[in-house]
């Protein structure tokens, strides 16, 4: 679940903006030219590597102190809207691709220096950008991949995925890998947007959304294949129904030793590799070629700063260093769920996972980096998309009827933008 801004928060929080309200930054009334600036974010499991990054920053810069606040996701988004809604927003915080175009119009983020996101990927990059400014830089990416259980591939004698394969090599291991007997399936088919069916869509030739944000894609032909794509495969009976994710989530699946394949994160390495019998047995790949293109959403967190921080020299200073080389070394080496993102800061993270080809996946998969597809109020024509396509995935209506219905509906919201 991804937390999405709503249109009336929006109008709460550019209320707001007009109030006289200050950070959470402690001021300094003594004139000593020290700084207390604050930063939030959402994963206790960052924590040892955010306190790290925070240490590198303090050390070169003594006279500004950082305090690390941690807010579990499900309270994160509640908390922030609370503070910024008060004026009183966190001088530095986490902030995703979703949500930044609604804080940004709010008048809660700063614009940042274009500047200091050079070196970082693009696509993730220009997520981050409203009105022609940048509100945020990323600091880390995910990267979905086709993960795969070498066993059952073994049991089956079918040679394992390569970084050439296409959706038809997707479909005729599947077929194989599939054993009734067994209550073996051949893939997951789960309804994943970043991962799975956004990709699919883009790798027939269609789009989620066009470039300018004004127009749905999901009517386009060839996004239609890209949904199709998966449909099909659970009507032939190769991928599970749609039911079974009612009742367990596709990673704790995938870990069953049920299902030979699964379109999953590369940042899931962590995961898997807690379970050493799990790890023994799994690798991945880049995401296959679709029948137009190589494609693959990337979706990374950025940290943006509080247009009403009391000290946005230093809090700006520091969203710039957690996206530079020395932070971006600290996280990779932590060995995380978290990929840095800058350019040959990676190596501690692939490294921490030797059973995995991760490298050989990003050295695939950056090249055909889209930006995950967003608009000023994303939420609703997600609800919309999460909704219909549901019949779909269930087989209750043909793709093709729902993908138009989101496109009429995701129209009439996006006209209202």
């Amino acid at each position: 679940m991804r937390f999405r801004l709503t249109l009336a928060v929006l109008t709460a929080l550019t209320a707001a903006c007009g109030s006289s309200g200050t950070s959470g930054s402690s001021g300094d009334p003594s004139g000593s030219g020290k700084a207390t600036i604050s930063y939030a974010i959402w994963d206790k499991n960052d924590q040892a590597s955010a306190e790290k990054i925070i240490a590198a920053f303090q050390q070169a810069n003594p006279n500004v102190t950082v305090k690390l606040e941690i807010t579990p996701w499900d309270q994160y988004w509640t908390k922030l809207q609370t503070a910024a809604s008060g004026g009183a927003a966190p001088d530095v915080f986490w902030m995703n691709s979703l949500n930044v175009r609604m804080y940004a119009k709010g008048g809660i983020l700063a614009p940042l220096d274009e500047s200091k996101a050079q070196g970082l990927t693009p696509a993730v990059v220009d997520g981050y950008r409203y009105d022609g400014k940048l509100y945020g830089l990323p600091h880390n990416v995910g990267i979905p991949a086709l993960w795969y259980d070498k066993k059952i591939f073994d049991d089956a004698g079918v040679a394992y995925p390569t970084a050439d394969w296409t959706w038809d090599d997707v479909k005729a291991a599947a077929k194989k890998l599939t054993d009734p007997a067994k209550k073996q399936f051949g893939i997951l088919a789960h309804m994943w947007d970043q991962g799975a069916f956004y990709p699919t869509m883009y790798q027939a030739g269609g789009e989620v959304i066009s470039a300018d944000g004004k127009k749905s894609g999901f009517d386009n032909p060839a996004s239609i294949q890209g949904l199709e794509f998966w449909t099909s495969m659970i009507q032939e009976k190769v991928a599970p129904v749609a039911e079974v994710y009612a009742d367990t989530d596709s990673i704790t699946l995938f870990q069953s030793g049920k299902y030979g394949m699964f379109y999953g994160g590369a940042w899931l390495a962590a995961t898997f590799a807690a379970n050493p019998e799990v790890a023994e047995r799994i690798d991945l790949v880049a995401l296959p070629k679709g029948p137009a293109k190589e494609a693959v959403i990337l979706l990374g967190l950025a940290n943006a700063v509080s247009a009403k921080t009391e000290h946005p020299k230093e809090a700006a200073a520091f969203a710039e260093f957690v996206a530079s080389e020395p932070a971006q070394k600290i996280l990779a080496d932590a060995g995380g769920g978290a990929l840095s993102l800058r350019e040959g800061t990676q190596d501690g993270w692939f490294k921490a996972f030797p059973n995995f080809h991760l490298k050989e996946t990003y050295d695939a998969s950056l090249p055909h980096g889209v930006p995950y597809p967003v608009s000023l109020n994303t939420a609703q024509w997600q609800d919309v998309q999460n909704k219909l396509l549901a019949e779909a995935w269930a087989g209750k209506r043909p793709v093709a009827d729902v993908a138009k219905e989101i496109a009429t509906q995701m129209n009439e919201i996006l006209a209202k933008e």
